[in-house]
């Protein structure tokens, strides 16, 4: 039986699903606060739908678009949690709109 989408997800799913080592994202879990998964009794991680598809943007611009950890932590701080999510999706139109609009709201250097 498959989960429905919006079910969290266990370190070894989330892992197996990204092709990840687990200590791979608990490594992530210290260097991007943004992932937080909700752990259990006994320190069981649940990753919830929002946290896979965030790590699935930090593990694209890792992995296939070269960047480095404080490059992805920039974007973050830059851009935005969405920015990620909609890159992890493969959705970079909404990427591009969400980096667009982060850049009319900031302000203007004197």
């Amino acid at each position: 039986m498959d989960k429905s989408p919006d079910a969290f997800r266990t370190i070894s799913e989330v892992a197996e699903d990204l092709d990840l080592p687990q200590h791979v994202l608990r490594f992530w879990e210290t260097r991007f606060t943004q992932i937080k998964p909700m752990k259990r009794g006994g320190g069981r991680r649940y990753y919830r739908p929002h946290d896979v598809e965030l790590i699935k943007g930090i593990r694209h611009m890792l992995y296939d678009q070269g960047y480095t950890i404080k490059g992805v932590q920039k974007l973050l701080r830059d851009n935005g949690n969405q920015f990620l999510m909609a890159v992890g999706n493969g959705d970079l139109a909404a990427a591009e709109a969400l980096a667009q609009r982060k850049q009319a709201e900031a302000p203007e250097p004197v």
